[in-house]
C-alpha cells in the first residue's frame, strides 16, 4: 500500500491489531515520530511488556515523544517532513479527564486542528470503547463519551479509515457510509 499524505485513523478494539496495522501504513516513509501518549505505568509488568513489544517492532530510525495532555503543541512542534503517528488517542483523552466541558472542548478542538495538516500524513490509533459493558463508574463513562465524539469529529476530516478487529483490517471508506 502506497502512503499518502493526509489523516488516517485506526480504530478497533483492545489487542486487535490496531498498532500493528498503524505502524504498517508508516513503513515505508523516511522519517516518521512516535507520539506515544499513554502513561508509563512502571508498576505494572503486563503494561511494559506491551510497551517493549511496540518498542521492539518499530523501525529503529523512527523518532519516539512521549506526550501527555500537550499533544496538540507536540503535534504542531514537528518538523512538517515527517509522518506522525499517534498512539493512541484514547491516551491523550485519559490525559484530559480533568478538565471540565469547556476545557474539554477546547483541548479536543486544538488536537482536531492540529493533525489538519494536508501536506503531512498522519496516522491515528483510536480505541473503540462501549460495544458491550457500560462503564460502572463516572469516570468511564466520561472516557468513553469523550473518546467516542473525538473519533466522530476526527473521522469527518480523515481521508482514510480502518476498523482493525482480530488481526483483519477494514476500509471503513470503502465499505461504510457516514451517518
Amino acid at each position: 500500500m502506497v502512503a499518502k499524505p493526509g489523516l488516517v485513523l485506526v480504530s478497533g478494539p483492545s489487542r486487535g491489531g490496531k498498532s500493528r496495522w498503524a505502524e504498517s501504513l508508516l513503513k515505508q516513509q523516511a522519517k516518521v515520530t512516535y507520539l506515544a501518549t499513554s502513561a508509563n505505568r512502571p508498576d505494572d509488568p503486563s503494561w511494559q511488556s506491551r510497551l517493549r513489544l511496540h518498542r521492539e517492532r518499530r523501525p529503529q530510525r523512527w523518532g519516539l515523544i512521549e506526550t501527555t495532555s500537550d499533544l496538540p503543541e507536540t503535534i504542531t512542534r514537528c518538523p512538517k517532513d515527517e509522518a506522525l503517528l499517534v498512539d493512541s488517542v484514547g491516551g491523550f483523552v485519559a490525559w484530559c479527564l480533568d478538565l471540565d466541558q469547556e476545557q474539554w472542548e477546547q483541548r479536543s478542538n486544538q488536537l482536531v486542528m492540529a493533525v489538519e495538516q494536508p501536506n503531512r500524513m498522519v496516522v491515528m490509533v483510536i480505541e473503540e470503547t462501549g460495544w458491550g459493558v457500560v462503564p460502572a463508574t463516572p469516570i468511564g463513562g466520561l472516557f468513553r463519551d469523550r473518546l467516542g465524539l473525538l473519533a466522530q469529529q476526527l473521522e469527518t476530516r480523515s481521508d482514510r479509515s480502518w476498523l482493525v478487529l482480530q488481526g483483519r483490517a477494514i476500509d471503513l471508506h470503502a465499505i461504510g457510509e457516514p451517518v
